[in-house]
């Protein structure tokens, strides 16, 4: 067996500092910056990236997916109602039909075809940080406060960690139910949020993929921060709608963007 390299630990030390600092200064002004790497918002950064645009997702946890990997009750078999195997099938996600229109996958088998794919498509991460507030610019979003998400669990008498902000053109909010983006508009009056109402899976795909549009200029909600945006039911443990959804605002940011030849 051949030995590895020689290296030592500076060395490694120094790849990861050097290669992420050149990265996030390469990002510090994107074209559009998506808060959330559940399912709606890792198609939609797919979407945009793979046709040239300069995408950054925004997650809190240290991993990517949200409840795609494990979809309900801690079972990770995940499930789609038709049209969504259109989208498995250009993601090469394997799925079988279980009733007329209902499809199931393996949640970790789906999700990592989804990461690799928006990772492909050349969207760029950071996660372990946590959307904090909205740069604003007159009266458009021009783009994202952020800090280290350990900073928020810890006591307030031993922190003082100033957050630091992300330029963008167009941000989504792929937040699901805390729709954090559209919150932190309320907080300041700028618009109200109705909450998201209880559980109905036939309607709620549907009136999620018919509402997800641009909620405040500069920012298109997707994925379930629409339902608790326009108070619409709860879809629980099923995925199609928010694939739709992530396709759905990934195509009104491409007319947005060449629309309003937006420029940072």
């Amino acid at each position: 067996m051949e030995k590895f390299a020689q290296v030592s630990e500076n060395q490694v030390t120094a790849a990861i500092v050097r290669e992420f600092s050149q990265e996030f200064l390469a990002n510090l002004a994107s074209e559009v910056v998506i808060i959330g790497a559940g399912p709606s918002g890792l198609v939609a950064g797919r979407e945009l990236a793979k046709d040239g645009l300069k995408v950054l997702i925004i997650e809190s946890n240290n991993y990517l997916g949200g409840g795609f990997w494990v979809g309900g009750y801690l079972m990770n078999v995940v499930t789609f109602r038709s049209p969504a195997q259109d989208i498995l099938e250009e993601l090469s996600i394997p799925y079988r039909q279980v009733e007329p229109g209902l499809f199931t996958a393996s949640g970790p088998h789906a999700c990592s075809k989804l990461i690799a794919s928006a990772c492909d498509s050349g969207v760029k991460f950071l996660n372990l940080t946590k959307f904090d507030d909205v740069i604003l610019k007159g009266n458009r979003i021009g783009g994202v406060v952020v800090n280290w998400a350990p900073v928020s669990i810890l006591p307030k008498q031993i922190t003082c960690v100033d957050p630091v902000a992300i330029e963008a053109k167009l941000i989504i909010d792929a937040t699901g139910h805390d729709a954090a983006v559209a919150a932190a508009l309320e907080r300041r009056g700028l618009i109200k949020t109705k909450g998201f109402g209880p559980m109905d899976v036939g309607a709620s795909e549907d009136l999620v993929v018919e509402y997800t549009k641009e909620i405040y200029p500069g920012l298109i909600a997707c994925g379930m921060s629409v339902a608790t945006v326009f108070g619409l039911p709860r879809m629980g443990p099923t995925f199609a709608g928010m694939l739709v959804s992530g396709k759905r605002a990934a195509t009104l940011a491409k007319e947005l963007l060449a629309k309003e030849a937006l420029a940072i």
